[in-house]
């Protein structure tokens, strides 16, 4: 991890820095990342998307609840989503985080209201993908995933690996036995280098590996990336080994690279827009100045001009 990025995630954790970004945050900036604070909000950034020839993943954001109460209200979210998505017509699906659904109270009880969720994705005739979290939850994500898989089938319910963690390679030869739709990212969490790559080289050298395996295995890959450089080399891959363009899609977040998420859409390729929204967009918010620190300055020219 960068020198800039475990800055940014440190003070991030000081408890004056959240309560002055919690309160100002959004009017300051962060509504660039998050597609406002409701359903309402987030439904109409994802028709403004799909005119744009963009597809959508939302997200109700929150995250390690630490009450049944919260998780149940969570789960509760997540479904109401699927509603939304079918009466206003738009394209997108659902993603969602277990530690959001009661992971870290009791696992039976996260498994019974992540499957309420699949069920309602298979019977909305729609998707969820469950995203990965830190290294510790890898386990029990993929175990409730592998549990729901058999109930509703991977047309109906997806999983994320992230490239910086040495078992990723293991589980995505695993998964891809099972034919499962895969979105493949970097990772976004503070690890130690007894589990994950310190080095960006060799996290882009394993997130290319990972995203060739599943593709060659004949699995529906998510590329979920902003780095051009694995962009161009996605396109010559599927290029070069025949892959259907009904195989894989490009993944980027709402509010970063917009002009290359139209372009790419343009150029005939599936592009799909992760697009959060939620009062819980703090831990969000801050991953994402910490993957970019750059991102801060939009923020503090925001904070200067206010």
């Amino acid at each position: 991890m960068s020198l800039s990025r475990r800055a940014v995630l440190t003070l991030a954790g000081n408890r004056l820095v959240s309560r002055f970004v919690t309160r100002y945050g959004m009017r300051l900036g962060a509504s660039r990342f998050v597609a406002g604070e409701t359903l309402g909000q987030a439904i109409d950034t994802v028709k403004s998307l799909n005119r744009d020839g963009l597809l959508v993943t939302l997200d109700h954001l929150g995250e390690s609840v630490t009450t049944r109460e919260e998780a149940l209200e969570a789960t509760q979210s997540a479904i109401d989503i699927f509603d939304a998505i079918a009466e206003s017509g738009v394209d997108s699906n659902v993603s969602v985080k277990l530690t959001q659904l009661g992971l870290d109270i009791d696992y039976e009880f996260c498994l019974e209201n992540m499957e309420r969720i699949a069920l309602k994705a298979k019977e909305s005739e729609n998707f969820v993908r469950i995203d990965m979290e830190d290294s510790p939850r890898v386990k029990a994500t993929i175990g409730i995933f592998k549990t729901l898989l058999k109930k509703v089938g991977k047309e109906h319910i997806g999983l994320v690996i992230q490239s910086y963690l040495y078992r990723s390679e293991s589980d995505v030869k695993d998964l891809g036995e099972l034919g499962v739709n895969l979105r493949i990212v970097k990772g976004a969490y503070k690890e130690p280098k007894e589990v994950a790559y310190p080095d960006k080289g060799d996290v882009d050298e394993n997130y290319k590996r990972l995203v060739a395996m599943h593709l060659k295995n004949g699995c529906y890959t998510a590329v979920a990336t902003h780095d051009e450089k694995i962009i161009e080399w996605t396109k010559s891959f599927v290029k070069e080994n025949h892959i259907p363009k009904d195989l894989y899609e490009f993944q980027m977040l709402y509010g970063v690279r917009g002009g290359l998420q139209r372009q790419l859409a343009e150029e005939g390729y599936k592009v799909r827009v992760y697009t959060p929204y939620g009062k819980d967009w703090y831990p969000y918010f801050t991953r994402r100045i910490a993957e970019r620190p750059a991102n801060a300055l939009f923020i503090l020219k925001n904070l200067v001009r206010d």
